[in-house]
């Protein structure tokens, strides 16, 4: 087994490759860190660096060592904050937020159960907005969003709600008195588009550039928010496949809502930066899932 200082000294060089500046931020001297790593290379049995003068470069063998290892040394260190977390119990502040009004009542259930579970955290609950939804998470102004998915690069689940997809159309469209329309149908008809800061997967998701077919979509103007692309389609300016909910929180005499009978439907719940996944967060999530069903 190796001690804890020789990992962490052999990763610090591995990263720095630099004798002088692995000493610096383990606060040691340079003779120690080589004391250490030729300890390690006779322990291996191989050379873990290539040394000279002016470079230190990692050999094959230390390559892969340095791989195997960093994964390793962050699931102890992720082990060691869950238990202080949990020994300290669940305090501080979260910040919550959701995207979408039919969202809100799953946030507020959520948040109605995390603060009799954990009345010593203080929740903040905000609205997002589709221009921001994505940075506030990055920037760490938001802990925990509930937002439809996917998310790029984000932690997400469990789903909490499931809805049908729906086509809106201006109120005179051709389609606008159709039973049921298929995804065929984008390309014929310009789509509205989400603004460039959405999320690239959620704008594959919701506003693609092909049908199932491979037919091209033709691309519409694009909206600032979700009241704006909506305006847009009212306007004849395009059509835009959105939730089946979207009839209930933006009723609109000027556009109807035409049912997409081949679309999968769109699923929304928590998500979160992974490294922001602290115990606050993993309790959160906790509670949106045992509060999802009820209301």
């Amino acid at each position: 087994m190796l001690e804890r200082h020789e990992v962490e000294t052999f990763l610090t060089l591995a990263e720095e490759l630099h004798f002088g500046r692995t000493a610096e931020r383990l606060r040691v001297t340079t003779g120690r860190i080589s004391h250490v790593v030729k300890k390690l290379e006779r322990r291996i049995g191989a050379p873990l660096f290539e040394r000279t003068s002016r470079v230190v470069r990692l050999t094959p063998i230390g390559h892969r060592l340095a791989d195997d290892l960093r994964p390793l040394v962050a699931g102890m260190e992720d082990a060691v904050r869950r238990a202080v977390e949990a020994g300290r119990g669940v305090t501080g502040e979260l910040r919550v937020a959701f995207l979408g009004e039919w969202t809100a009542p799953v946030l507020l259930r959520a948040v109605n159960l995390f603060r009799e579970r954990h009345p010593d955290c203080e929740v903040h609950v905000h609205e997002a907005q589709l221009a921001n939804s994505r940075s506030s998470l990055v920037d760490g102004s938001i802990d925990v969003l509930i937002a439809a998915y996917p998310f790029d690069d984000m932690a997400n689940g469990p789903a909490l709600l499931s809805e049908g997809r729906v086509l809106a159309v201006a109120a005179g469209h051709p389609l606008a008195g159709a039973e049921s329309v298929s995804l065929e149908v984008l390309a014929d008809h310009p789509v509205v588009q989400y603004p460039a800061v959405t999320s690239a997967e959620f704008k594959r998701d919701r506003t693609p550039d092909r049908t199932p077919s491979g037919r091209p979509v033709p691309t519409g103007p694009v909206g600032n928010t979700f009241s704006e692309m909506l305006s847009l389609v009212a306007m004849g300016r395009g059509v835009l496949p959105v939730g089946e909910h979207t009839r209930r929180y933006y009723p609109r005499p000027d556009v109807a809502y035409v049912p997409i009978h081949d679309a999968p439907p769109i699923r929304r719940g928590p998500v979160w930066r992974e490294t922001n996944t602290t115990e606050r967060v993993r309790e959160f999530v906790r509670a949106a899932a045992d509060t999802a069903g009820r209301g």
